[in-house]
């Protein structure tokens, strides 16, 4: 394997983890999954491998999403997890020290941003600084930060939804709401249950959602199989559109009233570069057909998603790297 030498940006996900390397780009994209052997503790798989794992219950294997809401809910496994991905991005054994840029949500406690740094500071070989999505978020979707630009991100992403004000490599104003993708897909396994009488698996309502999403889609209907509530059965359904855009909407007007709030309290200064600039959506949820539109009615300003959304981040968090913008990072508290 190639060792690493420079740097790396980690954008650690509730959904994806996403990590990119020094003069090789993004390297790995992959479920935060992680897969124990619940008789002797060891990892039976990770990613991807441990995703598809997930909701088939196989006997003694736990299969642990060790982020919830933004937030690291068991270290260990986090740590396990990020080892894990670190090894196949190309990292092996040795002595040299890499330094390590990795996204957290803007309100990540003390305590959380410490669980990050110390999840990879474990093994004593990686220098961690953390930076805020937003930030990243922003300089990933095309904001000139370096230049002191300014500019407003809607970050929506699986346990969290980064609502921010952003200039200059900084946070001005933010909010992070813990309802964002997951939210979303739990409302769709509810809805279609509660009216179509079928259970769903959390892959099969991501699939409704994106196929769907606000709009109704294409025919106005989705095909999802599941099982029926009453006979346990196997059954195909057709979920209607309009059902899944009312399980969404309670979900998307709670990010449009945060993206209200924080446009309320930002600075006059910032205002232009905010119009002019337009509300810019990023992460997986901004792939939701009809975001961007609801957005704009909600709030009553301009709303674009910027392109390859899912990388926005990891972008931003190279970029910095890139550019050697080390005066623009937070340090570790």
């Amino acid at each position: 394997m190639m060792r690493i030498r420079g740097s790396l940006a980690i954008d650690l996900g509730t959904v994806n983890t996403l990590i990119w390397v020094g003069g090789r780009g993004i390297v790995l994209d992959e479920p935060s999954t992680i897969a124990i052997d619940s008789a002797n503790g060891s990892i039976v798989a990770i990613g991807g491998a441990a995703e598809a794992l997930a909701e088939k219950q196989p006997q003694e294997i736990n299969v642990i999403h060790p982020l919830r809401d933004g937030v690291i809910a068991d270290l260990d496994a986090t740590a396990e997890m990020l080892h894990g991905f670190l090894r196949k991005a190309g990292t092996s054994g040795g002595p040299l020290r890499a330094r390590v840029l990795v996204c957290v949500p803007s309100g990540a406690t003390w305590v959380v941003r410490r669980s990050v740094a110390a999840a990879l500071e474990a093994r004593r070989r990686y220098s961690v600084e953390l930076i805020d999505e937003p930030v990243a978020a922003a300089a990933g979707a095309g904001l000139d930060l370096a230049a002191g630009a300014g500019g407003f991100i809607v970050d929506v992403g699986g346990g969290t939804t980064e609502v921010a004000a952003v200039a200059g490599w900084r946070v001005v104003r933010a909010q992070s709401l813990r309802m964002a993708g997951n939210a979303m897909d739990e409302a769709i396994v509810n809805a279609v249950r509660g009216s179509l009488g079928i259970i769903v698996s959390q892959r099969a309502a991501r699939q409704l959602k994106v196929e769907l999403g606000l709009t109704g889609g294409p025919d106005g209907w989705a095909e999802a199989v599941g099982l029926d509530a009453a006979r346990r059965t196997p059954r195909i359904e057709k979920v209607p559109g309009d059902l899944v855009a009312a399980a969404l909407e309670p979900v998307v007007a709670a990010i449009g009233r945060t993206v209200q709030e924080v446009l309320s309290d930002i600075p006059a200064g910032l205002a232009e570069d905010v119009v002019r600039g337009k509300v810019r959506l990023t992460g997986g949820g901004a792939l939701l057909p009809g975001l961007a539109s609801r957005i704009e009615e909600l709030a009553e300003i301009g709303a674009i998603v910027t392109e390859d959304p899912l990388r926005a981040v990891i972008r931003g968090a190279a970029l910095m790297l890139d550019t050697q913008r080390a005066d623009g990072l937070p340090a570790v508290p």
